[in-house]
């Protein structure tokens, strides 16, 4: 909270210094329906339980500055329970008058706990320990949880048992069950239990006895389940190649499969809209369904691509549905940490991260939506994105690259030392393709990348290379016909002295510019910025020691992530949320873009991401400039034109100077 207060004290001081008519730039948001932090729709959920009066509670294990239960009634954010940190975000059911969720595993206890809070207050009661497994840090150890009347099921999947307990935390017996996760109770008490890897669905009566099996057809994984009072109806949520829910009647007899609610294929069917693409009913991974006792039906999917801290699941993305089936309401946020690389070949009308693509603008209500998720887990499921032992936590940063009608796409983590390459193709639709890794095979190196990365307008890789003191470019030696890109040998150039320890790289392929950045002197830490910017007009033509300008910055800015687009350097730092524009012929700071819409977007704290700032020059003259913002799991948007207004800035001081 100190570093929010110093950071929301330097936002109101560059407010204050900037002229109001010489704010020539908006301010917006995408990738999440709503812009500020009280009203933002809450980081990754990843549970979901439906109330009787249509309250919608999530629960996801990490959200910078809110609770970690989000509460939504109405289409609208009404609050939220606990801390950021409180929970697993792996189950969460509830009824009249309490909620229950997976707790995250803690110093204190460990993992393998339920708490049970009060929905009036938000207070915990107690916590019941489901599990033996309480030293599981990094992985989910309660899959499942489910209330009716005075019973509650959680699944203990570490122990293949399911653990039956009144509401008020009373155990009363355990089920045998080989990996138990999703958990529903039928209108007869029943007690249904998703083996998602082993594709079937099993049936226990109240007292613990076998009885029905669904098994479901090859690949299908039943990710969440919900028993339907209205229709009598068990609905499963198949995170397999369907990506649908199946409906199942005759669950008082033998259960049989009726119908399916929503696209066959989900975002992967390429029949209804481009491979990839999410829609209402173009599900990604089903995680919850619920519905109220008006009828309206609520569903929960996270799209693909995660990590080990389960925080970094994709995005929330709940839609809720009428009676009749009909669409009436959509919340929707980023993954915790990513960034929007502007698409060229939309002229910046569409964002790519990592694993995600969001389009629209917030447009003075809503943020714009979530147009495709680019994992397939089907046909690439070896895809790096899909890693959740992934030593650098996710991959949901992206610098993007239009090559003709060809897209090249680089994803990578909030620090990284590893570069993930993929293409698409016209069959893939928003899918892309796996192609190569720096460090890896195709570029010859096991070295990280710890001097800074570029992937520039034509498709050329620029990469310093950890203790080389060498700039490493590869590239583009040609495209095929089906997308694929191939790189060629590295060109290598030794760093400027003036310049080292380098650590951030930024190649303008149009111009011939180059822009390095200077580490921390020092230090081992080459996520770290130093005071120092060297712009080299002329590189690729032999100007490799002559840098002009050099930008330097005043004591106690700390610079984080840098992007360059036609005749600007943009500067997010890690002590202000605001953005610098430099002058790359003169050095000038000529604009320090802030916040034009305060009632319906925050900015965040500040950038904390290597790659978090991307900016894009329009074919209209209008620089598009992103910046993550994690507080508020969203994109922050500037559209900025130059003009007088940026001349009679220039004397500006820095962003984070302001403290």
């Amino acid at each position: 909270m100190k570093r929010l207060s110093s950071v929301f004290i330097a936002a109101t001081l560059c407010i204050a210094m900037t002229p109001p008519g010489y704010a020539q730039y908006t301010t917006d948001w995408v990738a999440n329906t709503f812009g500020t932090d009280s009203t933002h729709v809450g980081n990754t959920a990843r549970s979901m339980w439906v109330a009787a009066d249509g309250a919608l509670y999530t629960a996801s294990l990490w959200d910078e500055v809110y609770g970690g239960i989000s509460v939504y009634q109405n289409g609208k954010t009404v609050g939220s329970i606990g801390l950021h940190n409180d929970f697993q975000g792996s189950c969460i059911t509830g009824n009249n008058t309490s909620l229950f969720a997976a707790l995250q595993f803690s110093r204190n206890f460990g993992s393998g706990y339920l708490g049970r809070y009060n929905r009036a207050t938000g207070a915990q009661d107690f916590k019941i320990q489901v599990s033996a497994a309480t030293n599981v840090a990094r992985g989910d150890v309660i899959t499942g949880c489910a209330t009716a009347n005075s019973l509650l099921v959680a699944s203990d999947n570490p122990g293949n048992r399911v653990r039956l307990y009144t509401t008020d935390g009373v155990w009363k017996q355990d089920i045998s069950v080989q990996d138990p996760g999703a958990l529903a109770i039928d209108s007869a008490g029943n007690i249904w239990v998703a083996q998602k890897n082993e594709g079937r669905i099993a049936e226990f009566s109240p007292a613990g006895a076998p009885m029905n099996t669904i098994q479901m057809s090859a690949g299908a994984k039943p990710s969440a389940l919900f028993f339907d009072l209205r229709s009598s109806r068990l609905m499963v949520g198949d995170e397999g190649p369907d990506m649908n829910i199946k409906l199942f009647a005759g669950v008082a007899g033998k259960p049989t499969q009726v119908g399916t609610f929503g696209v066959q294929g989900g975002f992967l069917d390429a029949t209804t809209a481009a491979k990839g693409q999410v829609s209402e009913k173009r599900f990604t991974r089903v995680v919850g369904i619920g519905r109220d006792a008006a009828g309206n039906l609520a569903v929960l999917d996270n799209p693909w691509g995660g990590s080990w801290d389960l925080g970094r699941n994709g995005a929330t993305n709940i839609h809720v549905y009428d009676a009749a089936g009909n669409l009436t309401t959509t919340l929707q946020s980023l993954n915790f940490e990513g960034n929007g690389a502007p698409d060229p070949l939309t002229d910046g009308a569409l964002f790519f991260g990592g694993t995600n693509v969001y389009g629209g603008t917030a447009g003075g209500s809503t943020g714009g939506t979530l147009v495709a998720n680019t994992v397939d887990p089907i046909t690439y499921f070896d895809d790096p994105r899909l890693n959740i032992n992934n030593p650098e936590r996710d991959t949901h940063f992206a610098q993007l690259a239009a090559v003709g009608p060809n897209r090249i796409l680089a994803a990578s983590g909030q620090n990284p030392a590893t570069f993930y390459l993929y293409h698409f193709s016209p069959q893939s639709g928003y899918i892309a393709i796996p192609d190569a890794t720096l460090p890896g095979a195709i570029f010859g190196t096991t070295r990280p990348v710890t001097g800074g990365f570029s992937l520039d307008s034509k498709g050329d890789v620029w990469a310093g290379l950890d203790r080389t003191n060498q700039i490493f470019h590869y590239p583009l030696a040609g495209i095929d016909a089906t997308g694929k890109p191939a790189w060629g040998p590295a060109i290598t150039a030794l760093v400027p002295v003036s310049i080292r320890p380098l650590t951030r790289i930024v190649y303008l392929a149009e111009s011939d510019t180059m822009i390095l950045g200077q580490g921390a002197i020092g230090s081992a830490d080459y996520t770290s910025m130093g005071n120092r910017i060297e712009v080299y007009h002329g590189w690729a033509a032999g100007n490799q020691r002559t840098p002009n300008p050099v930008i330097t910055f005043p004591s106690g800015v700390e610079p984080k992530s840098i992007a360059a687009a036609g005749n600007y350097l943009f500067v997010g730092y890690i002590t202000s949320p605001n953005i610098d524009a430099y002058n790359l012929t003169s050095g000038s700071l000529d604009m320090t873009l802030a916040n034009t819409n305060p009632t319906q977007v925050s900015l965040g704290a500040n950038v904390d991401s290597m790659y978090g700032v991307r900016a894009y020059l329009r074919s209209t003259g209008e620089y598009v400039v992103t910046k993550d913002n994690y507080n508020d799991s969203n994109l922050v948007i500037y559209r900025w034109t130059p003009g007088t207004a940026a001349a009679a800035a220039t004397t500006a001081t820095p962003a984070a100077a302001t403290q």
